[in-house]
């Protein structure tokens, strides 16, 4: 079978991985000139894998199979780039976000232990006692690496033979010849078409903004205080940080640096608006973090980048099948954790044709 990928985020990315380890022919296009994007949302220095998954239980009992899909590919790729450092939740006010994600730990049974206070500041000292009501820590997960493992990825595609063209914009996909055309007037045909271009799906799909829309979000990466340093280089992934912010938390773990991240800050965009940051754009995400985070002020803003991302409003992952071609996208800025295994998956449905257990299994049900 002939397949042709539009986007080489971690989809398009593990798709190519998936169908070409099945034998077939795969031609991967990316509009940027580097893969990943560095504006998409596999652009990025790490980004967390964990069991918490607050009220989302399907997507919490679908980690297992997520976490296996990354060992099978780790095998591929002759090492693994995932930190298995842990992953640290806390509550700051009762029913808030750091309280559903563990309520959805015990729901679906997966182990954590529980810590007060004052023994949560002893263990992890840059958090601050004061409005903290608890911590938890679960030791399945932690940090993905996703620019080693697109690097490693294109190198076994390209071992494979799979077509990888970089800079390659498309400006037409035609769903019922199985056609797409680059920007230079270039076609291509292929036997399948999968659509994995997320932010910039609506420029070529625009009906699709009924369902679909399209946000600009930031990080912040920052230098702690210099007798927190170490703490933080031992620390887990932060999955909430408690409170109404949605703030995450990635340690500097092998040789990356500490970032902040919070939903609160996501802002509706074109994919190409807003690109650079807004001054004090890093001040302002590093201070959603105050409470629970102590001494924020010392923690020294080095860079802010920008991601483009679609969201659906249930959060859920989104697929749809449009002649021969079929659209995915992981939606709502959690899906790098799914990326092995729903390149697996796409594969299993252009090759079955079960798009209903395929929408089925993507949207956790």
């Amino acid at each position: 079978m002939r397949v042709t990928i539009v986007g080489a985020g971690i989809a398009g990315l593990a798709t190519a991985w998936a169908l070409s380890g099945r034998g077939h022919q795969v031609t991967l296009l990316e509009q940027a000139p580097t893969i990943p994007n560095p504006y998409a949302a596999s652009g990025d220095q790490h980004r967390i894998i964990r069991r918490a998954y607050g009220s989302a239980d399907g997507y919490a009992r679908t980690i297992p199979e997520a976490f296996a899909a990354w060992e099978a590919m780790w095998a591929d790729l002759g090492r693994s780039h995932l930190a298995n450092c842990g992953v640290l939740g806390v509550s700051l006010q009762e029913g808030d976000e750091g309280e559903q994600y563990r309520e959805g730990l015990d729901r679906t049974g997966a182990p954590y232990t529980l810590h007060e206070p004052t023994e949560a500041t002893e263990r992890w000292p840059f958090l601050d006692a004061a409005g903290l009501r608890y911590a938890y820590f679960s030791a399945d997960g932690g940090a993905l690496f996703p620019a080693r493992i697109a690097a490693d990825l294109l190198k076994l595609l390209a071992d494979r033979g799979v077509d990888i063209r970089a800079n390659a914009r498309v400006v037409v996909v035609d769903p019922e010849k199985g056609l797409v055309r680059l920007e230079d007037g270039t076609d291509l045909a292929a036997d399948k078409v999968v659509v994995t271009a997320g932010a910039w799906v609506l420029r070529l799909f625009p009906e699709l903004a009924d369902t679909l829309k399209t946000y600009r979000t930031a990080v912040v990466y920052l230098e702690p205080p210099a007798d927190l340093r170490e703490a933080w280089e031992r620390a887990p992934a932060m999955v909430s940080v408690g409170g109404e912010s949605h703030g995450y938390i990635l340690p500097p773990v092998d040789g990356t640096d500490l970032k902040f991240g919070a939903g609160i800050h996501r802002r509706p965009r074109e994919p190409d608006e807003e690109r650079e940051p807004r001054p004090g754009e890093g001040e302002q995400i590093r201070d959603y973090f105050a409470p629970p985070l102590a001494r924020l002020s010392e923690y020294r803003v080095k860079r802010v980048a920008s991601c483009a991302y679609t969201f659906r409003e249930d959060t859920t992952f989104f697929a749809r099948r449009l002649g021969k071609a079929l659209v995915v996208s992981a939606c709502s800025g959690h899906g790098y954790k799914f990326g092995a295994a729903v390149g697996r998956r796409v594969a299993d449905a252009l090759e079955s044709g079960d798009d209903a257990g395929f929408l089925r299994w993507l949207r956790a049900e």
